[in-house]
């Protein structure tokens, strides 16, 4: 293996680092973006309990807004409870954007890696491509077969390790995309359903 990266050149370094960064962003997040994290099961049925029995204190709501993404959306929304429906829904949207930009971390890391692999790999294959036409230069034509294989071979490496990194990371990097922004939906729809539930007990009593 170590023969191999050695064979690609030096622009092997930073993709090999783009390698173990991806892969670290890519463990985090799926530790990060666990269903039952982002939105505990119990979480909605809990709170609508507790204000039957008139148990939503402001206690509870600081407790609730560091539970989980979605406890934070519903305690934007049972903290200005009082002022009205339209209050009510802008902060939960502001508190639904705040959520969905902690779910982001680290994503655009995650990106820019998928972007710039290839061209990394390209520069290897670039710096490859130089290294084969100065063995054509030399005085005898060919030059050294050990430097042109060589050179074949970086050419070759490199442009395999750029993609080996970069295709992973982009697969991953649009399923946590489209896993944030399903959350996003199922939190706004679960704070908004719970908020209107509550206005039309309290109308009904």
């Amino acid at each position: 293996m170590f023969e191999i990266i050695k064979a690609g050149g030096w622009v092997m370094v930073p993709i090999i680092a783009c390698s173990i960064l991806a892969l670290a962003i890519i463990l985090e997040r799926f530790w990060a973006l666990r269903a039952n994290r982002i939105i505990p099961p119990q979480l909605v049925p809990e709170v609508w309990n507790l204000y039957r029995k008139n148990l939503l204190d402001s206690a509870y709501i600081r407790k609730l807004r560091v539970n989980s993404p979605l406890g934070a959306i519903l305690a934007a929304g049972l903290t200005n409870y009082s002022q009205g429906r339209e209050v009510v829904r802008e902060s939960i949207e502001q508190a639904g954007r705040q959520a969905i930009h902690d779910l982001e971390r680290y994503l655009n890391t995650l990106g820019t890696i998928a972007s710039v692999s290839p061209y990394l790999g390209l520069l290897g294959s670039v710096l490859g491509m130089i290294k084969v036409f100065s063995t054509f230069s030399m005085a005898s034509g060919i030059g050294n077969p050990t430097k042109l294989a060589g050179g074949i071979s970086e050419i070759l490496i490199a442009t395999a390790a750029g993609l080996a990194v970069a295709i992973p990371s982009l697969i991953f990097y649009r399923y946590f995309q489209g896993r944030v922004i399903d959350f996003a939906v199922r939190m706004e729809e679960e704070a908004v359903r719970l908020i209107e539930t509550l206005y039309s007990s309290q109308e009904e009593d």
